[in-house]
């Protein structure tokens, strides 16, 4: 896929000022302003005002669809928490707890960013764009009748379901790149062939949500549809491009999806608060191209990231990949410098390189050769690879 052929087709943009400015508490690591420092640093570098590109600001999703991922009365308690009110029930159902505080307004919150995600999804399907990113979407760990790890209610199953509803024969691909295993996400299609789900990701040992073993591969009809690659704490970007390269390429294009879902988290970088990976955006980047490289279709969503100003910067360099464009700041040394991090004072959105050393690196190779090689072994000749 060229540049003509998704300045032809067109992208889309997902944001809201609403939506943006939500605020999940001052102490909660989730902060969803980072769709706005990521839509800021896009105009900055001339990456989001072309004439192909439309920003879509979404509505909430239609409630009936809810219930294609969530139990019924998950979503009623958790419209219940969302107007205040507070019972033993609520917090059985992981509401009310350090990571999913009871906020007022979030699930009409959460509908709109659904909304985001499903109305997306829905314009690629029919041919009103070819390239999509939803900053503010991505809640892979919200399960079918509880809330966990900053996730009330799971926007990509749901929209997945959606879309399969309607075209019964299709087949998409999900990967997420987030340095936490995608179980939300994972549960929902864990017996469906349809849906090829693949997650690279910190391992469940030493990080929440504390699955995603490389021999969780699918069940029943969707055995080796579910593909995890956890990585050591430590793993650098040789390390995850190691991993990545060996895997996931030649199993996507086996499969041969219509669209992919990407979940684009940028909490796998070195100077994340919440994970022990050691990835420059030079290493994420890398993974987002190769991406860009295996589907002409593709809906990217935002997920983890909780470096906010360095999330943002891996975000626009998505945008612009997915665009085919070169980002270039015309203030370069006069606006933004070291906000976004030291790099920006000279321009560059990049990282500088970054490699980890001794035992610690070393570990982590050889521990990503053993997932590499399981799943070489035991998902590869179900797909004739």
């Amino acid at each position: 896929m060229s540049k003509d052929d998704v300045q032809k087709s067109g992208s889309i943009f997902v944001f809201s000022d609403e939506l943006a400015g939500f605020d999940f508490g001052e102490n909660h690591y989730f902060k969803p302003e980072r769709a706005t420092k990521t839509y800021e640093l896009c105009n900055r570098y001339g990456v989001i005002n072309h004439p192909w590109m439309k920003i879509l600001r979404p509505k909430s999703i239609d409630r009936s669809l809810l219930t294609l991922f969530h139990e019924k009365e998950y979503i009623e308690i958790l419209e219940k928490a969302s107007h205040g009110e507070v019972s033993l029930e609520i917090l059985e159902r992981g509401i009310g707890t350090i990571d999913n505080p009871i906020i007022q307004g979030i699930f009409e919150w959460s509908l709109k960013v659904a909304g985001g995600t499903h109305k997306t999804l829905r314009h690629l399907l029919d041919g009103d764009a070819l390239v999509a990113f939803n900053p503010l979407g991505g809640f892979h760990h919200a399960r079918r009748g509880h809330a966990e790890g900053f996730c009330y209610i799971n926007d990509i199953a749901i929209a997945v379901k959606a879309a399969l509803q309607k075209s019964p024969d299709m087949k998409l691909a999900y990967i997420d790149i987030d340095a936490h295993h995608g179980n939300g996400v994972q549960e929902a299609f864990y017996h469906d062939p349809r849906v090829f789900f693949i997650s690279i990701h910190e391992t469940g040992k030493t990080l929440y949500p504390w699955s995603g073993s490389e021999v969780e591969i699918g069940e029943g009809d969707g055995k080796g549809f579910t593909v995890n690659i956890p990585l050591e704490s430590g793993s650098d970007d040789e390390v995850y491009s190691f991993a990545f390269d060996n895997t996931i390429p030649p199993l996507i294009e086996s499969f041969s999806p219509y669209v992919i879902i990407a979940e684009l988290g940028a909490d796998t970088l070195i100077s994340d608060p919440l994970t022990h990976l050691k990835l420059t955006n030079n290493g994420y980047m890398r993974a987002v191209k190769k991406i860009i490289e295996l589907c002409p279709r593709i809906l990217a969503l935002g997920g983890g990231g909780y470096d906010l100003y360095r999330t943002a910067r891996c975000w626009t360099l998505a945008w612009s990949a997915l665009n085919r464009l070169e980002p270039i700041d015309e203030f370069a040394g006069l606006v933004g410098g070291m906000m976004f991090g030291p790099e920006m004072e000279v321009g560059s959105l990049y990282d500088h390189p970054y490699l980890n050393k001794g035992e610690d690196k070393e570990k982590a190779m050889l521990e990503a050769q053993r997932v590499v090689e399981y799943i070489r072994k035991k998902i590869f000749p179900i797909h004739g690879i």
